[in-house]
């Protein structure tokens, strides 16, 4: 499948003329078939004033037009978003923390906007699927950059600039609850209802009613290296950084870039920018292909997303036969190895290593297999829509004396609206410790408890399946947040685990149980769409 480039949208060009000339005409009064599709959002207030002021849509319009009309509301907010928050960058000279944290939203922002627009151009095109997947992005960049800007909200400026992205969130928020009322219940907006998650007692349909959910693809064999990076050789690159930048941009469909990285230690930081698609990295094994960092968060104008030592934005993104790891070790807090927002992500038979935040599946559709993740505290986070096959989760320790207490949370998935179609999904995966820290486990287990996941945001939503759950996994399983913070509305489900650490006669109440009905639609196909785009395995 073709990823889409940045275009303007007819429609989005008149909607924007409608725009510059729209008048307020308080009689007239509001269509129905726009009324009962706003009243299947988050915000029916907004999203009513919004339409109505806006394009005073008529009777007779379809309902992917008022959709359409929404996410053009979406994205033409965002335009003023970004203005402002080029404003607080602008006027940050000296300040490093707000400079660095300004820079990052312009950029996330910029992400946003793409994915918009592609989601505008999908559902144009009947692709509902990638556009609910393309606006959940669009909607998670800015609920992050309002995240980050509230570190640094010590000027008028950036308040007011947090107070208008809180109004862009609800209004993408609108865009996307249509979207997934328009799959769920077709074009009759008199049928759509707000969106409603599994603690609602809702599961998307999913097709097939088969429990064998091991999807038959992955890494694709036989590849052709581009180029080649190693440490003592002339003819190859001698940094990864390197040989990424040498890549073409924006490659067509699945037309691979492939980099084959022989075995060695690379210490650098590795960035795989936004325009660089389809980029493979082909190493020769974990253990041997070992990318290596220490960035982390105590470090001078430092930040969560910028301290990963690989951090990935094309889509099409593939790896094998690697280790990537953060060394900052547990005391530095967040260090992540690991950072993805590549949408059509292939990873197999890599080692990602770290401690707190090892890996960061940030965003989009991203699928794992055979991999080896270690860390401690929210190891395995991030808003992405990804599915672990066959990988096995291991606790490392955090301290080195076994008497002190310590609680880990394998997962903390960051889903912020239920109508975004993200969550951490893991199938025939093993949770267990390391060899280390088993050591310290068994000597006082009473004090050292892991679970498999916390709600980082509202909507947390985690999924173990057909998994072994060792001991160290906690009776309890699942660990709030802060307080009662999302317990209400969080999904955290398994299904037909086994092992020690699988016995749920004592969970928290705020967990569940799936029904074997509603099992397939966590399966690759379903979930992420991966039968569209994981190559298959011969």
């Amino acid at each position: 499948m073709s990823i889409v480039h940045i275009f303007l949208p007819v429609s989005l060009v008149i909607f924007l003329a409608i725009f510059s000339s729209a008048h307020h005409d308080h009689e007239k009064s509001t269509p129905s078939q726009m009324y009962h599709a706003c009243q299947a959002t988050r915000f029916p207030e907004l999203c009513e004033t919004s339409l109505t002021q806006l394009s005073h849509l008529p009777p007779n319009t379809t309902s992917l037009q008022i959709i359409q009309s929404t996410i053009s509301v979406s994205d033409h907010n965002l335009k003023t978003g970004q203005s402002m928050v080029k404003s607080v960058l602008d006027t940050s000279k000296g300040n490093l923390n707000r400079t660095n944290i300004a820079t990052i939203c312009l950029d996330i922002l910029s992400y946003s906007s793409y994915r918009i627009k592609s989601a505008h151009y999908a559902l144009t095109h009947g692709n509902i699927k990638d556009a609910r997947a393309w606006m959940s992005a669009a909607l998670g960049y800015q609920q992050n950059c309002w995240g980050a800007l509230k570190y640094v909200n010590d000027t008028k400026l950036v308040v007011d600039t947090m107070l208008f992205l809180d109004s862009l969130v609800h209004h993408s928020s609108n865009a996307l609850s249509m979207m997934v009322a328009y799959d769920n219940y077709g074009e009759d907006t008199t049928v759509w209802t707000p969106p409603k998650t599994e603690r609602d007692g809702f599961y998307e349909k999913g097709s097939g009613g088969k429990l064998e959910l091991r999807f038959n693809g992955g890494f694709p064999s036989n590849l052709k290296v581009d180029v080649t990076v190693c440490k003592n050789h002339r003819k190859c690159y001698k940094t990864v950084q390197e040989a990424v930048d040498a890549a073409p941009k924006n490659k067509k469909g699945r037309d691979q870039y492939v980099i084959k990285i022989r075995k060695g230690v690379y210490e650098e930081t590795v960035r795989v920018p936004f325009e660089k698609k389809n980029v493979v990295f082909l190493g020769e094994g974990m253990g041997k292909t070992i990318i290596t960092g220490a960035l982390n968060v105590h470090q001078p104008g430092m930040n969560t997303y910028n301290s990963a030592t690989v951090g990935v934005l094309g889509d099409g993104f593939m790896a094998s036969g690697l280790t990537i790891r953060n060394t900052a070790g547990s005391d530095a807090h967040q260090a992540v190895a690991f950072r993805s927002d590549s949408d059509h992500s292939v990873i197999e038979n890599c080692e990602f290593l770290g401690n707190q935040d090892t890996l960061y599946a940030q965003s989009l559709r991203q699928f794992y297999k055979n991999c080896r993740i270690q860390g401690n505290v929210d190891f395995i986070f991030g808003n992405s829509a990804s599915v672990f096959q066959d990988c096995e989760i291991l606790v490392g320790p955090r301290q080195t004396n076994p008497e002190s207490s310590e609680n880990n949370a394998v997962t903390a998935h960051g889903r912020t609206d239920p109508a975004q179609s993200t969550g951490l999904v893991f199938h025939n995966c093993v949770i267990n410790g390391t060899e280390e820290y088993m050591r310290y486990y068994k000597k006082n287990p009473e004090v050292h408890k892991n679970y498999l996941g916390r709600p980082w945001k509202e909507y947390s939503r985690t999924i173990f399946i057909n998994c072994k759950l060792e001991k160290i996994i906690s009776p309890d399983g699942w660990m709030p947040w802060s307080g009662d913070v999302g317990l209400k509305t969080v999904f955290y489900g398994e299904f037909r685990n086994s092992g020690p650490g699988s016995d749920v006669s004592k969970r928290v109440p705020w967990s569940t149980q799936i029904p074997s009905q509603n099992v397939p639609t966590y399966s690759v196909q379903n979930f992420i769409q991966g039968d569209q785009w994981i190559p298959k395995s011969h």
